[in-house]
């Protein structure tokens, strides 16, 4: 999904770590890392909860001041549909532009979460975290956190197409887990985190269907002081870049890679055909309601 090249960019909704010390320090070796990255990819991460008990408290990170560099740079369309960065930005700002008239109707406020752009390690509400944990939405500090190197794993490790869509879909689906954290859902990972029918698989399976609902309506949303949409119409090309992105991400198809079989019993995302069905309802349906994943067989 391309930007249209005249929208204006505001990058104060994006706070850019890159390239700063976060004296954090984690344990672990590739094989750890690698394995955190497969059961974490594209989603709530149970595990980050840790740091909700006090555990593995460290001090605040320090940042990159505003106006010198990285996202703070971005400005208009034309730059994200050119740099990754600028293109998280953009697309943080046409979440942050739809959900809160949308989440209005079904009598519930928006309080915009915040953005962190990092590299190699960092520090959340929910405690350390290194790239090798992917994208993640943290529910005690309200902030969804990416490591834009991430997007090139997303291809090469895991094929994926390198589309728009695919990595606006997943920034896209961490804002999901805010809205379900504003909603209530989000709970349902703790409760029951493994299975192919868990409360984990549920929850991250909304989150796609939200990220869905967002491309429904991303096209023809104002900005939130009444400009043109952020970006333009959806085309065939769009939706299979997302679906792409969805499937390469689903649990069988990462575990057939990396063990030679499938063990739904250990799933916590949900297969490539789940994660492809629930952004497609989302997508199709542009409807809340149609969002319940917690009711029945998903």
């Amino acid at each position: 999904m391309s930007f249209n090249e005249g929208s204006q960019l505001d990058s104060s909704q994006v706070e850019d770590r890159r390239g700063m010390s976060t004296g954090v320090k984690v344990g672990g070796g590739i094989g750890g890392g690698l394995l955190i990255l497969v059961l974490s990819l594209l989603g709530f991460n149970p595990s980050l909860l840790d740091g909700l008990t006090g555990a593995g408290e460290q001090p605040p990170a320090q940042t990159q001041p505003a106006g010198q560099g990285g996202a703070s740079q971005c400005r208009t369309g034309a730059q994200a549909n050119q740099q990754l960065d600028c293109r998280i930005t953009g697309t943080v700002n046409s979440l942050n532009s739809f959900w809160p008239d949308y989440l209005r109707q079904y009598g519930k406020q928006y309080p915009r979460p915040k953005t962190v752009l990092f590299t190699q390690r960092t520090q959340s509400g929910c405690g350390p975290a290194t790239t090798e944990v992917g994208p993640f939405y943290c529910p005690a500090d309200r902030t969804a956190y990416f490591d834009p190197g991430f997007f090139q794993e997303l291809v090469t490790r895991f094929g994926s197409s390198g589309g728009p869509l695919a990595q606006e879909y997943v920034v896209a689906h961490e804002f999901g887990h805010h809205v379900q954290n504003i909603l209530g859902t989000i709970d349902y990972a703790q409760r029951d985190p493994q299975g192919p029918q868990s409360g984990g698989v549920r929850v991250e399976l909304q989150a796609d269907c939200f990220a869905g609902i967002w491309a429904h309506y991303a096209s023809t949303q104002p900005t939130s002081s009444g400009g043109q949409p952020f970006l333009k119409p959806l085309s065939q090309s769009d939706i299979r870049d997302a679906l792409s992105a969805a499937s390469s991400v689903g649990d069988d198809r990462i575990q057939k890679a990396a063990t030679g079989r499938v063990s739904p019993e250990s799933w916590t995302h949900g297969s490539s055909a789940q994660r492809q069905k629930w952004f497609l309802t989302g997508y199709q349906s542009g409807d809340l309601n149609k969002c319940d994943t917690f009711s029945g067989r998903v």
